[in-house]
């Protein structure tokens, strides 16, 4: 009877390990897993965050690695323009340059007056001279300029600076515009192309021919732009004693006015009938000067 019942309960704590460790020990284990799947959720987390913090570094790094050479290249040219331009960098250059200036005259009819305005060919002298300084641009004239003159002047500055690889930032540029008649004050652009001309001059230490002379506007890229008041100015250089003007090819058409007159009724009707030519035919046989097309400065440089 008592080895029945020791089997009985022998038999019942079996049982009852079997349901513990079946049924009492599951939650446990399935804590265990939660617990290891939140640390596994969390470990992938941190690794995403690495990982973008990995690629904002990258991407810092490559910030700064520009950056650093574009301060390099900075340098490089900074030390290039100090050998290019030293202190107390001098040069000198001349030549005229033809301009129009209007001339207004009162004439008088009977009880009435009027003005008469004409525009007349003269010649300017135009020097420029370059010495050590702040890299200014300055200007002195007689009779005075206005501020286009004055916006030439830099423009020209500039594109002899790019035309010969030579910094002016520790240099002055001196123009000085004279004229050996009196005339009225003129202004405009016409003469960027020829102040072009004498930065580059004076920068290269080159001598210029002055049988020739030339009229152009110029821009950043040195390109040279038409200008008004052809013939006079071509008038004016043949006057002066010069062989050759360089003309902007903008300006091979030329307009000229011929004068007609007709019969209406019992009047003679005078008109001036407008007429489009080639410049360079025009200009050589009205004026005897020898006329050559320029489009940009380098142009210039091949004629002088």
């Amino acid at each position: 009877m008592k080895s029945k019942l020791l089997a009985f309960i022998l038999v019942l704590s079996l049982v009852a390990n079997a349901y513990l460790l079946l049924f009492e020990q599951a939650p446990v284990e399935g804590e265990q897993i939660q617990e290891m799947q939140a640390q596994i959720n969390s470990l992938e987390r941190e690794n995403k965050r690495l990982e973008t913090q990995v690629t904002q570094n990258n991407q810092s790094l490559q910030s700064y690695a520009s950056q650093l050479d574009f301060y390099r290249e900075r340098v490089f040219e900074l030390e290039n323009n100090l050998q290019a331009c030293p202190a107390g960098m001098q040069g000198f250059a001349t030549l005229q340059a033809p301009a129009v200036f209007q001339n207004v005259e009162l004439e008088r009819s009977g009880p009435f007056v009027r003005e008469v305005v004409s525009e007349e060919g003269a010649l300017l002298n135009i020097s420029v001279e370059t010495r050590a300084g702040k890299g200014r641009v300055l200007v002195q004239t007689t009779p005075l300029m206005g501020v286009i003159f004055q916006d030439a002047a830099n423009t020209a500055v500039f594109v002899a600076q790019q035309e010969t690889g030579v910094s002016l930032s520790g240099s002055d540029v001196i123009f000085s515009i004279t004229a050996d008649q009196e005339i009225p004050g003129v202004d405009g652009s016409s003469a960027g192309a020829l102040m072009t001309l004498l930065t580059i001059s004076a920068i290269n230490g080159t001598e210029l021919n002055d049988s020739v002379t030339l009229t152009g506007t110029i821009d950043d890229e040195g390109n040279i732009g038409a200008i008004g008041g052809v013939f006079e100015k071509a008038t004016a250089a043949e006057a002066g004693g010069k062989t050759l003007f360089l003309l902007p090819r903008e300006n091979s058409e030329l307009v000229i006015y011929n004068i007609v007159e007709r019969k209406v009724g019992g009047f003679t009707v005078v008109e001036r009938v407008p007429e489009v030519v080639d410049a360079e035919e025009y200009i050589e046989e009205e004026v005897d000067i020898d006329i050559q097309y320029v489009d940009t400065i380098e142009d210039v440089l091949r004629w002088m």
